[in-house]
């Protein structure tokens, strides 16, 4: 069966700084698998190789079977690839709601409709989409209004407008309380399920990561250096040399 993402060798080097260097993993439908390495590990480059926001210099990544490599983020976003930040990117003088119709009237290639049928255009999908992440009784709401690990919950909700088949998630619960980043994820895991996306996340919190990852790559030096379930990485002597040292932060976090 054909992987859902398929990164065949990427490369990426800037001057003489290899970024990403020869990395190849893939990603099933129904998974959610985080990217983890230290800081300079070359994720995020990885991460904008695979939405078209950098060309690689060498690699191919394909969705579904198909090559997504050298288009751009807006050809990547309309074949199925969500993606949301790890700064919150939303309109804070809409409501909740209207955020969430603008996402599925740029889907439908009918963003200019908003201004003139703001209370009606996609109004009955944008409801079903924010009950689904558990904010339907704040649509009417200012999205100014909202705590921040709601605002993150409503950027989960404008992602999914798309009917994405891949979400990239950078950070995702960057900035959030303990309880805040667990009920994320959990939301997330139960969306990936139900509607068998793939997810593809990089996250520093170990906890979030252990605790909700199927799998885990790791990145160092730009090299793919560990891959597997979270007790494999946990136990892996070079993981916790490159990345973990003692392996203290490691442990806590599988036990937590």
């Amino acid at each position: 069966m054909t992987a859902l993402l398929e990164v065949d060798r990427l490369r990426k080097a800037f001057g003489g700084v290899v970024a990403v260097d020869d990395v190849s993993f893939e990603l099933d439908r129904g998974e959610l698998l985080a990217l983890i390495g230290p800081n300079g590990a070359g994720k995020s480059t990885c991460f904008n190789l695979i939405n078209g926001q950098l060309p690689p210099d060498a690699g191919v990544v394909r969705l579904d079977g198909r090559p997504i490599t050298g288009r751009r983020p807006r050809e990547i976003w309309r074949q199925g690839v969500g993606r949301t930040f790890q700064v919150a990117a939303t309109y804070a003088s809409m409501t909740v709601a209207e955020n969430v119709q603008m996402a599925l009237l740029a889907r439908e290639r009918r963003l200019f409709d908003f201004w003139s049928r703001a209370a009606r255009a996609c109004r009955d999908e944008a409801l079903e989409l924010l009950a689904a992440v558990g904010l339907r009784e704040r649509a009417d709401e200012p999205a100014s209004t909202l705590a921040y690990g709601d605002v993150k919950t409503l950027e989960l909700a404008i992602a999914l407008a798309n009917r994405p088949q891949l979400l990239l998630m950078d950070e995702p619960t960057a900035g959030m309380a303990p309880r805040e980043r667990a009920a994320l994820m959990s939301l997330t895991k139960k969306l990936v399920r139900s509607r068998n996306l793939g997810v593809l996340f990089t996250e520093h919190s170990m906890d979030v990561v252990f605790a909700h990852a199927d799998r885990i790559i790791v990145l160092a030096r730009g090299q793919l250096i560990a891959a597997g379930p979270p007790e494999a990485i946990r136990d892996d002597a070079r993981v916790r040399e490159v990345y973990f040292g003692s392996g203290k932060l490691l442990s806590s976090a599988l036990s937590a």
